[in-house]
């Protein structure tokens, strides 16, 4: 019968033999404990005559609730394929509470001895051992501890234990729900369209659908008289900004349906508007362009608040820095380079001079750590605020433009050889991660980080689509179609992740949403 039970135990759950029956079973009831179903778990192990704990484990449960701590240490000597740092750790710990009860009934001398001749030699380091020595008998005489805090720190041991102990003697902690976090994050890392806040069901498998995207038109927005150079989204998603080779910029108001109407139209440029930049409060907009000064708007009233520098001081790109109290600008002529100023137009900082190269396009990283600057068409310089290091990355193509993800880890850059590339900000990537499929060869194209954890990267193109990728595949997702002649920038919404809009030569701004059968609105 015996022989009958334990073959049966031995059997695999799986076709492919992946799963033994007695491990799932002990990690069942290892979950049942921790849950707090205590008299559930106990009747499984009845039942399928298994128990969570290891038969090692078991034994030293017993030594260390009675104090056999003799027996407790050959039992830890005595279990084969530890390694020597694991033993030594886990004596250490019996030990220490070993130390611990002598000191409680006043046997210092004894304490000492235990000390001297066996924690000593284990092969810890010195420093532990002297912090233990000194944090136990430094200081006045302990005190006797209570028979009860005596068996509670007994179970702590026994818990610590199982900490240290590898498997199958102990098992990790929690063991079942982390291997089915693993899976429904295996599933979800799988799943090309995931784009949700929304916790996944572990009762069905995971892939979500092209609805978790944009990917429709929901509404085209044509009060530009030119061509639509730029758009982005405000950061808390309210609001839309573009601006045009008309020389002007709107401002849109996104509702709460998605469709989004105009707020305000921002007409003070003589020139092109190519570049708007939202502060981090989303209260002000500066907006430039590559023969144009550098202004800062109010988006509640629509009206220009600053004009900085002389009429002579062409800014190409803009951004703010997380406090929405300072910008910073970059100049396509080398004798002007970077500027950083306040609100108020007071210049707090420059980088400028003979070496100097002209600032195509410049970000700083939401965290306010990073300036990032693209110098000379085929440089990327990350300059660490904080620490002053400056690192250079060099391509080997033409840069267009940069985007700065949401977390400040990543950039994005456009390349005119018909590639986005993805780099960490932190430098530790020897090689960017690729992008291709769309079309780029002698235009501005801006590329942008969007969805759930910014997930995805989307981009215009020179053949008037719209590209979508999800980041970890270097080829297109979805390839959106609408606009009739160039694309030259998109954006995300930050808090919407199903809205994009971008901005085409056709002189008109679309917004795209989920396909849905009824059409509804994001």
């Amino acid at each position: 019968m015996i022989h009958v039970l334990m073959e049966n135990l031995s059997t695999d759950l799986d076709q492919k033999g992946l799963i033994k029956k007695h491990e799932f079973i002990r990690v069942i009831i290892q979950c049942l404990y921790s849950l707090g179903y205590e008299e559930s778990a106990a009747c499984l192990e009845s039942e399928a005559n298994v128990s969570y704990k290891s038969a090692e484990l078991k034994l030293l449960e017993s030594q260390i609730l009675g104090a056999n701590w003799d027996d407790c240490l050959d039992t830890l000597y005595g279990i084969k394929d530890l390694t020597d740092e694991v033993r030594a750790s886990a004596v250490f710990l019996v030990f220490k509470q070993c130390l611990l009860e002598i000191l409680s009934r006043g046997d210092d001398s004894m304490a000492l001895s235990l000390l001297r001749k066996q924690i000593s030699s284990l092969n810890l380091g010195k420093e532990k051992v002297h912090k233990l020595a000194f944090g136990m008998l430094s200081g006045k005489k302990m005190e006797k501890v209570e028979d009860h805090v005596i068996c509670e720190l007994r179970k702590r041991l026994l818990t610590k234990l199982e900490e240290v102990l590898p498997p199958p003697i102990a098992l990790p902690e929690r063991r079942l729900e982390r291997l089915v976090e693993m899976a429904v994050s295996a599933q979800i890392d799988s799943c090309m369209y995931h784009s949700s806040i929304d916790a996944v069901t572990i009762c069905e498998d995971h892939q979500c659908g092209r609805d978790q995207i944009p990917t429709e038109t929901y509404q085209i927005l044509t009060d530009h008289k030119n061509e639509v150079w730029f758009v982005q989204f405000s950061n808390n998603g309210q609001y839309l900004a573009s601006s045009s080779s008309d020389c002007s910029a709107i401002l849109w108001a996104v509702m709460d349906d998605g469709e989004l109407r105009l707020k305000h139209t921002l007409q003070s440029h003589q020139n092109p508007v190519s570049f708007v930049a939202w502060s981090p409060d989303d209260t002000m907009l500066l907006t430039c362009g590559n023969a144009e000064v550098l202004k800062m708007w109010d988006v509640e009233t629509g009206t220009c608040k600053h004009t900085f520098g002389d009429q002579g001081f062409i800014v190409s790109s803009c951004s703010w820095f997380p406090d929405s109290k300072r910008l910073v600008c970059g100049s396509c002529d080398p004798e002007k380079g970077i500027y950083m100023w306040d609100t108020d137009g007071n210049e707090i900082k420059a980088w400028r001079g003979m070496r100097m190269p002209k600032v195509l396009d410049l970000a700083v990283t939401p965290d306010g750590e990073s300036l990032i600057t693209i110098f000379s068409e085929k440089e990327i310089r990350v300059l660490n605020l904080v620490t002053n290091d400056e690192r250079v990355i060099s391509e080997e193509h033409a840069i267009t433009s940069l985007s700065v993800s949401g977390d400040s880890k990543f950039l994005l850059v456009n390349l005119n050889s018909q590639e986005i590339h993805m780099w960490d900000i932190a430098g530790t990537w020897a090689k960017p991660l690729k992008y291709k499929g769309h079309m780029q060869n002698k235009y501005v194209i801006r590329s942008c980080f969007g969805g759930f954890n910014s997930n995805f990267i989307a981009s215009g193109s020179e053949d008037s689509h719209v590209y979508i990728w999800n980041r970890r595949s270097s080829d297109p997702l979805e390839i959106l179609v609408g606009h009739s002649m160039t694309v030259n920038c998109v954006s995300w919404n930050p808090k919407r992740p199903n809205l994009l809009a971008s901005a085409s030569d056709d002189q008109t701004i679309r917004i795209w949403g989920p396909c849905s059968s009824d059409n509804r609105k994001p």
